[in-house]
């Protein structure tokens, strides 16, 4: 070193370093710096001031530094010792694994360095904690991959067992790119050409007088609609006419058709005649149609009924019960169901519809159980009745039996005990068909008769019809 400074190192020399100085610039420099003598006791103990954890070290000082090894990181310090002190040692790193208390342990990578006449040693080790960690999160990482490639390979293995087991022509084409994911063998025959030449080819041109876009579109929009019929086309190889019946979902954020396809030449005209019929019936019909689940729930209804309840949509219908709708509420969906349920049908009851803003129009309602199906349904038939009862005469039909009954009270009896006495007896119908009708569910009665219950049993008793079955 020059007297003005210029240059600090010579020809590999080293300045003299200050005992102070140079303890903080082992310390800086490595991550844990431990001196220790040539038979491995711990001498001095320098922890890097910027990596605390490893905490303090002090009583290291003094012990062999094999009391703070685990047991397969003792013959590596030990070979390591013994080429020192042969004069064999090189500079080669040694991972260490420190033990401190049961639950601190750290792995270190140590170079040795020989620094006095005495043997001594100086270790300077750098913590391996963070690559192991980053080794671990690497191997936990890959063994997760692995797991999921296992998991992929048993669905796609399943995918094609299923496609290929299934006798039905399904194909799968990306609506971005218009071509053809998978295709089945029975798609693949039905198109008369090998599954291989159909993969990842354009589903557009295998159909007569088709374009890609055009056809994609047209399916998108017959699979987003509820009562949109399949899409017949012609097949360019056999020319064959085929149904298709497309079904949209969305996968890993692309869309795509599952398109199932039946020959056009296999279906039954007159059944199709027949479905088309009562579909046109269902959305034109005079009549409100309801399609309800077995809890009276609303799954479909045409345009007549949203009509009736002045309802803009039939999708603020689905979902809600039926019984909203009705005057009664839950009595007449319970009587309409329950004797549905029991004979198959009830051609005619009389009740008011409620509309969506509160007013009130009288129907009559028949009810249909579909019981024969895998979910089973009722069908209610709603008839505006409100014009039929403004033309109808005022009063009361009688039959002639009632008529001549009345009749030959007259001079044997007041006119106040007529009239008595017939109201007792039209009483005594009404409360009879209203037992009736709910399936002497007395509850349910009273409601629908407009009465409490405490005046429904004083009035059955005064008939005689407290102990009446109805079955």
């Amino acid at each position: 070193m020059s007297s003005r400074g210029t240059r600090y190192w010579s020809s590999g020399a080293i300045p003299l370093i200050g005992p102070d100085v140079l303890g903080d610039i082992i310390s800086t420099a490595s991550d844990l710096a431990i001196v220790i003598s040539d038979v491995g006791e711990v001498l001095s103990v320098l922890v890097n001031p910027t990596h605390p954890s490893f905490g303090n070290l002090d009583h290291w000082e003094g012990r062999s530094i094999r009391d703070f090894l685990t047991s397969e990181s003792v013959p590596k310090l030990d070979r390591q010792l013994t080429a020192f002190s042969s004069g064999t040692g090189g500079t080669r790193a040694m991972e260490l694994n420190h033990s401190d208390n049961v639950n601190w342990a750290f792995p270190v990578r140590y170079t040795l360095h020989q620094i006095g006449p005495d043997g001594a040693l100086l270790m300077l080790g750098r913590d391996l904690r963070p690559i192991a960690e980053m080794q671990e999160q690497l191997v936990s990482a890959q063994m997760a991959l692995e797991r999921d490639y296992e998991t992929q390979r048993e669905y796609d293995t399943r995918f094609r067992v299923l496609m290929d087991g299934i006798r039905e022509a399904m194909v799968f084409v990306s609506v971005s790119s218009g071509r053809i994911t998978d295709v089945n063998s029975a798609a693949a025959k039905l198109f008369g050409t090998p599954t291989s030449d159909l993969q990842n080819s354009a589903f557009g041109p295998e159909f007569d007088n088709r374009k890609k876009g055009e056809l994609i579109e047209t399916l998108i929009t017959a699979a987003i609609s509820d009562a949109a019929k399949p899409v017949e086309v012609t097949l360019r190889r056999s020319k064959k006419r085929v149904l298709l019946k497309p079904k949209m979902f969305r996968a890993a954020g692309e869309r795509f058709l599952l398109i199932r396809l039946e020959s056009a030449d296999d279906t039954e005209p007159a059944a199709d005649a027949l479905t088309e019929n009562l579909n046109a019936l269902y959305q034109e019909g005079a009549d409100g149609i309801v399609f309800t689940d077995r809890d009276g729930v609303i799954t479909a209804a045409n345009e007549a009924f949203l009509n009736l309840a002045d309802v803009a949509h039939v999708t603020l219908l689905r979902g809600k019960p039926l019984a909203d709708h009705l005057s009664r509420g839950t009595v007449d969906t319970k009587v309409m169901t329950e004797n549905a349920s029991r004979s198959g049908q009830m051609p005619m009851y009389a009740t008011k519809l409620v509309s969506e803003h509160g007013g009130e129009t009288s129907v009559e309602i028949s009810t249909t159980y579909l019981a024969d199906r895998t979910s089973p349904a009722f069908v209610f038939v709603i008839r505006d009745a409100s014009r039929a009862e403004a033309s109808r005469q005022p009063g009361i039909a009688v039959s002639d039996d009632g008529m001549r009954s009345v009749m030959e009270l007259v001079g044997s009896a007041t006119l106040k005990d007529i009239v008595s006495e017939t109201t007792d007896v039209v009483e005594k119908m009404c409360i009879e068909t209203a037992v009736e009708l709910t399936r002497n569910n007395r509850v349910a009665a009273a409601e629908m008769l407009g009465l409490s219950r405490q005046s429904l049993y004083v009035k059955l008793r005064k008939y005689g019809l407290l102990s009446k079955d109805p079955s």
